[in-house]
This record gives C-alpha cells, sequence and structure tokens, in this order.
C-alpha cells in the first residue's frame, strides 16, 4: 500500500510539472522514523509527492541545477551507509549509493558542478566526495575522531569546513589539495554551520556551549562569540547576508541575529498553541531541528521533529504564519526553486 501511494503521489506530481507545483517549488522534508522524503508545494503546504529512503534520513540537498537531490541515510539502531539519489526532472530514485565501512552519512553539500555532493561520516571520521552520476566515491578525507557532522562549501568550491561535535572544533577542509587545513576550538557540542556567500564568515553554533561563534575564513580565528540559549543546533543565512538563523532546539526557539551587528534582534517562540509533543531525547518538546530560508527570502521552514511539522515563518516580522503536516519526525529541509533549471 506505501510504495502504491509513493508511486500514485510521484505520477501527480509529474503532471503538475510546469502548472502550480512547479511554480510555486517545493520544500523537500526528510522524515527520519518514516523513512521517507515529502515534496511539500512551497504555494499551499500541500504533499505533492513521497518517496520511500533509505533508514534515517538526516540531511538533504539539492544540486544547483536540480537535476539531483541526494539523501544521506544515517540508520538508527544500525549504522547506516548509503545514499538515496533522486533524479529530480523524472521524480524518481535513480541510485543508492553504498558507502561501504564509511557509516553514519550526516551532512551534504553539492558542488558547483552539480555532480559531486560532500557528505561527513560519522562512523569513518571522514570528509567524502561522492559523484552521484556514477555513484562512487571519488574521494575521502580524514577529517577526525570527533564525529564530523555538517558541511559548508565556500562558493569559490576551494574550501569546505566541517563542525565535529564531540571534538567541539571547527575543521577546515583545503579541497583542492585534499586534505584538512586547519582546526579551530568553538564550543562544546559543535554542530550548526553556514557560510556567507561571499566566504568572508562562517557562523558555527555549539549546542552544549549555548553559543554561536562568528570565524573570518581570512584568519580562520573567531571575532565574535554571542549567546543563544537553549541547545543551538542549525543555523541559516537569508539570501542577502542580513539575518543568521538558529534553531534552538530545547528553547524551542528561534534566534534571528543582525549579522552586521553581531547582536539577536529577534526571537521566535515554535510551541504551537495546544499541541502535544512526542517525548525525545530533549524531553516533550517541539524539538526544531532542520531550518531553511526561500531564495527570496521572504519565509524560514524550520522542521517541528516532536510535532510531525513545519513552521512557516515570515521573515517580515518574525512571526510564524502557518505550519505543514509532514510525516513522522521532520528533521532535513531543502528547498527546489520554480523557474528554469540553471543548467
Amino acid at each position: 500500500m506505501k510504495i502504491a501511494r509513493v508511486l500514485a503521489l510521484a505520477v501527480a506530481f509529474a503532471a503538475l510539472d510546469g502548472g502550480e507545483a512547479a511554480a510555486a517549488g517545493v520544500l523537500l522534508v526528510g522524515n527520519k522514523s518514516a523513512q521517507s522524503m515529502f515534496a511539500l508545494d512551497l504555494g499551499s503546504g500541500e504533499r505533492v509527492a513521497e518517496f520511500a529512503t533509505g533508514t534515517g534520513p538526516h540531511e538533504i540537498d539539492v544540486s544547483r541545477d536540480r537535476r539531483y537531490a541526494v539523501v544521506a541515510n544515517y540508520g538508527a539502531e544500525q549504522p547506516g551507509h548509503t545514499l538515496s539519489v533522486f533524479d529530480w526532472p523524472a521524480r524518481k530514485l535513480a541510485r543508492t549509493i553504498d558507502l561501504g565501512a564509511d557509516t553514519r552519512p550526516y551532512g551534504l553539500r553539492f558542488l558547483a558542478d552539480g555532480r559531486r555532493v560532500l557528505v561527513t561520516t560519522e562512523g569513518s571520521g571522514s570528509l567524502l566526495e561522492v559523484d552521484v552520476a556514477a555513484g562512487r566515491v571519488t574521494r575521502r578525507i580524514a577529517v577526525g575522531s570527533g564525529k564530523p557532522h555538517m558541511v559548508a562549501v565556500a562558493s569559490d568550491g576551494g574550501t569546505a569546513y566541517v563542525t565535529q561535535v564531540n571534538g567541539g572544533v571547527l575543521s577546515r577542509i583545503d579541497l583542492r589539495a585534499g586534505v584538512k587545513s586547519g582546526e579551530l576550538a568553538t564550543g562544546a557540542g559543535t554542530e550548526g554551520v553556514a557560510i556567507t556567500r561571499d566566504g568572508r564568515e562562517v557562523w558555527v553554533t555549539s549546542r552544549e556551549a549555548g553559543t554561536v561563534s562568528v570565524v573570518d575564513t581570512a584568519t580562520f580565528r573567531i571575532t565574535a562569540t554571542l549567546p543563544s540559549a537553549g541547545f543551538p543546533i542549525r543555523v541559516a543565512l537569508t539570501p542577502d547576508d542580513r539575518h543568521v538563523l538558529v534553531v534552538n532546539a530545547k528553547a524551542a526557539t528561534l534566534s534571528v541575529f543582525d549579522r552586521a551587528a553581531r547582536k539577536q534582534v529577534a526571537s521566535v517562540d515554535l510551541h504551537e498553541p495546544g499541541a502535544t509533543y512526542r517525548p525525545s531525547m530533549l524531553g516533550e518538546t517541539a524539538l526544531p531541528i532542520g531550518v531553511r530560508v526561500d531564495p527570496d527570502g521572504r519565509r524560514a521552514y524550520v522542521a517541528i521533529s516532536g510535532g510531525d511539522r513545519v513552521a512557516v515563518i515570515d521573515v517580515d516580522g518574525w512571526k510564524v504564519r502557518t505550519h505543514w503536516t509532514t510525516g513522522r519526525e521532520p528533521d532535513a529541509l531543502a528547498i527546489v526553486e520554480a523557474g528554469p533549471r540553471r543548467d
């Protein structure tokens, strides 16, 4: 029944290509406990497609040309070791890439060519370069045993930044040489990472420390450390780099920072009135995790993992506008833009 529904929804979504769904774009949502990925229409929040993934889909990224959407299958009790690669124009699973001994894949970021994706693997302490079209690992870079987690890539494609949760550090990776070129202590539980579009700053969250570090990429030094109470777990920038959004998982808030002024300018309460949340490792809470911002900068989306919802936030005024229904335990988010592909 589930397979039939997946196929039916995929066919329906393909039929909409060029119509409402294509006009609005879609939000991809990885449902960790449902082993699935939803596609929600960015205009209405309606689920227009559903796809089966591997166990524990943790992160999703989409190639710039929208040719591929890739899901990291982290696993559950048993370590995961695969990537699900979706041919997005065809709206179907193109291949599953087995990473072998490189287990617990987590952070994902496509390189500019739209064919290669960088993947952190906690099980092997590595950053992998994977050719998703060929379905094979093309390079493996040692990062360290501190549980490499999330990754950000400079726009010139020459440098990547990897957070290590257990090590409390940010690792700098020289992608041209294929080596780790630096390591910086940023705080206990370093996890979220985002880089400005000009490549001058990296913003890093440290969940146990309750802080956000601003790192100057030219010197690879911390230029500011800002408080963000309540387990800051993810970070994202608005398209104009004016604001930095930090998700605080325990507090169930979204901290909004003015990037230039280095100060918090808003806090969004992510508890939904009257909602009931499942118990989790952080208690019975909304447990917000993944965050993405519309390419036009008008709305932000936060995965409410404890409530099987996505909070839709108006950037103008920083208010929750509505909630969209997801599958069980949403976490990873990605956006497929509308309009012509950028091949």
